[in-house]
């Protein structure tokens, strides 16, 4: 596999001016930092084939290689690292403004979409635009893991993403995914607009590290559950999901039916177990 980057990389932040209203001293100007948001259009082939347009993902700049590979690790496009060839940022002819905003994977296998999008994927939907229902949920088969997780582990996970969320810190505008160990210790973390963005790129970041299936390892997530969070983590194989939020009803089915231990409303005190409690060890 190898990536391609020359030039300047897009900002994941912008300063903006804003007026503060505050009781009794009224508006007050000031210069505030915004989190970015700009669309990646995502193109993929294979060999001999041309490149076409996979997504358009309204995303924050930074990671975008790992986002597209997490991305179509999702869409069940790539499994392996074995399947990646090349990712790149594309050179575009009059229009060097969006030269970062638009990259291509090269496949060691022929592109073959296992499911047809329609519209922009928006910073608030990771299956918008998929052409049928039928389409979003995928065969999966069950998570075979031995992981058992501590506890501690589990309640201290939301406090120990949060401290990497450089981004939040800055803006309070970003979502937040981590991939930690049985132990608890960090792999991988990353911030986007978007919460399944974040996702797709801390587990793109696995793949082409060539550490999938993520069979002993831990997805932390800094919002609520969604149905399409827990289908990202169970086709990457990981067996334990821990968020701040709240699950809904199809993340919490989809995660009795994968294998996974969901975990939501996580904090140094409490957390709810709503799926496979035997990985949960409190001693």
């Amino acid at each position: 596999m190898s990536i391609k980057v020359e030039g300047e990389i897009r900002r994941p932040t912008a300063a903006a001016m804003v007026h503060t209203y505050r009781e009794g001293f009224g508006l007050r100007s000031k210069s505030d930092t915004l989190i970015t948001e700009e669309p990646l259009e995502l193109r993929a082939h294979g060999p001999g084939q041309d490149p076409v347009a996979v997504a358009t993902i309204m995303r924050t700049p930074g990671a975008d290689f790992e986002l597209a590979v997490g991305f179509l690790l999702s869409e069940g496009v790539l499994a392996s690292k074995q399947d990646l060839a090349t990712v790149c940022y594309c050179n575009l002819d009059g229009l060097e403004e969006q030269r970062y905003n638009v990259v291509t994977v090269e496949l060691r296998i022929p592109y073959r979409p296992l499911r047809e999008r329609e519209t922009t994927v928006g910073s608030s939907c990771g299956i918008c635009g998929t052409t049928t229902i039928d389409q979003i949920e995928k065969d999966l088969t069950p998570i075979d893991s031995g992981l058992v997780v501590s506890a501690d582990v589990i309640r201290r996970a939301p406090d120990d993403l949060r401290r990497r969320q450089k981004l939040f810190a800055k803006t309070g505008g970003v979502h937040g995914a981590a991939i930690v160990d049985g132990k608890g210790a960090t792999l991988y973390t990353n911030e986007d607009v978007g919460r399944h963005n974040a996702l797709d790129k801390v587990l793109g970041k696995a793949l082409m590290e060539a550490k999938l299936p993520l069979s002993n390892h831990i997805a932390v997530l800094s919002g609520r559950i969604a149905f399409d969070m827990v289908q990202k983590a169970a086709i990457a194989g990981v067996p334990v999901v821990v968020a701040v939020g709240a699950p809904t009803n199809l993340a919490v089915n989809l995660a009795e039916r994968s294998g996974i231990t969901l975990c939501g409303f996580t904090t140094p005190q409490h957390f709810n177990i709503y799926s496979h409690p035997e990985r949960v060890s409190l001693s």
